[in-house]
């Protein structure tokens, strides 16, 4: 009888103070799952947020410092021939891909080079104002109304040139196989000492021979040089592109496109892509030194991209490749001469106080993403193909390794700045038109069937360059002490 009553008050005070049972496994519940949503929370914002000892999150990675100024994201680089053109394309690659946009690119590997540009070499074009394209920068040979209907109207188009001399060598290692003049001469000396001897302007590919950044900026290369012409030929550039590039002075160069299109430092850091190894070893290993953007990171120089030993240009077969070359060699000076206009208005101090800082970060960045602090190596033993380079006629072009051990988001940037342009613009490709059928290039024939495409041209270009002193110079032409660069 007791045991009864004690049952009947339990269930009393559970039913009328306490509550129904049912209301407190209910609320046993909801604090559960609060506190599995509140810790996969944590989780969740952690995974998404670049880790706290990422080199990437710092501020130089994340902000402009730049004043008010919104990032240019319309942006037309016409990628000229041998003139570390390579490498500010990745840049190029990198910023886009980071932001999501569209990029015009080629249904190959070229926009149609080197024939004139048209529109319908752009994958995916459809018309004008069909589609918004914001980065184009494939080599083509420039036509302005042609692309005029691929990008929008505020587009910043920029350039980057470099000394015809130096130019002619680099081009005279990579081209020797393809453009008919270089294939008849024993070298670049005996080319400049009589180019008529080697050179006619019908065959094909011979525009690598000559007047090559005139040919790619859309000009005839082959026209007879008068003061008039060259002068309406730098008219016209000067009338479209905002900003002209030298590959001798990289470093300055980047420091003033950074601050043109309102970019974050990172942006323009960057490692010298398609360098090129200056001398097979007996073993198989390199001799000599190494050239690059990264020069600041690894104080090193590359020389001749043959695989025999180069002999030298002579003072007197230098002038005669300038005199060969009358259109870019005016292009060069006029060029170069803005260029340092240009210094003198930004300031000279803030300028080295900037490629100064510029330089840091490279440094910064070798040491974190690249294996060995950045020495590049041959290709043959780099492991991931994603990133080994391409390889094709008579220069060996060397590549990068990462780092190991890198954290997710530490390895993706890293990747990126040291990915080949073949194998970049593929990755950008498969992004844009997923549905397409991808890209395949199993065997080394295969890719060399694809670069020398329709042009016969190679499309991977040495971007090296080798370490600058000035020593010097006149006003509005300043002078380098230097190795080469490509």
């Amino acid at each position: 009888m007791l045991f009864r009553r004690r049952a009947r008050m339990l269930r009393w005070l559970a039913c009328g103070r306490l509550g129904p049972v049912w209301i407190w496994k209910a609320l046993l519940l909801c604090v559960a799952i609060a506190f599995t949503s509140q810790l996969l929370g944590v989780i969740f914002s952690k995974s998404v947020q670049p880790p706290a000892g990422s080199i990437f999150s710092t501020p130089d990675a994340q902000e402009p410092l730049l004043g008010s100024c919104q990032p240019h994201t319309h942006i037309m680089f016409l990628k000229t021939h041998k003139t570390a053109s390579s490498t500010v394309l990745n840049m190029l690659y990198r910023f886009g891909e980071e932001r999501d946009l569209r990029f015009a690119l080629p249904l190959s590997y070229q926009l149609g080079y080197p024939l004139p540009f048209n529109a319908h070499r752009v994958k995916g074009y459809r018309g004008p104002r069909v589609m918004e394209f914001h980065i184009m920068g494939n080599h083509m040979k420039f036509n302005k109304p042609e692309v005029e209907k691929v990008m929008p109207a505020d587009t910043f188009y920029f350039s980057i040139i470099r000394d015809p001399v130096t130019l002619a060598e680099s081009s005279f290692a990579y081209y020797k196989e393809v453009a008919p003049a270089f294939q008849k001469a024993k070298s670049l000396g005996d080319f400049a000492d009589d180019p008529k001897r080697y050179y006619d302007p019908r065959l094909r590919n011979n525009h690598y021979a000559r007047n090559l950044l005139w040919f790619d900026f859309g000009m005839d290369h082959n026209a007879n040089f008068s003061l008039a012409l060259a002068q309406s030929g730098e008219a016209m550039i000067r009338q479209t592109f905002k900003l002209i590039l030298v590959s001798e002075y990289f470093d300055q160069s980047m420091i003033l496109l950074r601050h043109a299109l309102c970019w974050p430092l990172d942006a323009v850091v960057s490692f010298s892509l398609n360098a090129r190894q200056q001398k097979p070893s007996a073993i198989g290993g390199m001799t000599g030194s190494w050239v690059g953007k990264a020069v600041a990171v690894t104080g090193v120089n590359v020389r001749s991209g043959h695989s025999q030993a180069k002999i030298p240009l002579t003072e007197k077969q230098r002038e005669k490749l300038r005199q060969w070359n009358a259109l870019d060699w005016f292009l060069y000076e006029s060029f170069n001469r803005t260029f340092w206009e240009e210094i003198d208005r930004f300031g000279q101090v803030q300028m080295e106080q900037e490629v100064s800082r510029l330089r840091m970060r490279r440094e910064e960045l070798a040491q974190v993403c690249l294996r060995d602090g950045g020495k590049p190596v041959e290709a043959h033993r780099i492991r991931d193909e994603n990133i080994r380079p391409f390889q094709s006629g008579l220069v060996k072009i060397l590549g990068y390794e990462l780092q190991p051990g890198l954290d997710n988001t530490t390895r993706t940037a890293c990747l990126r700045m040291i990915r080949p342009e073949i194998q970049y613009k593929d990755v950008l490709d498969a992004k844009q038109f997923p549905h397409s059928p991808a890209v395949q290039m199993q065997t080394e024939q295969k890719s060399q069937g694809l670069m020398l495409a329709a042009s016969g041209s190679f499309l991977r270009q040495d971007s090296s360059r080798a370490g600058e002193r000035l020593v010097g110079g006149e006003k509005g032409r300043r002078i380098v002490e230097k190795g080469e660069r490509d």
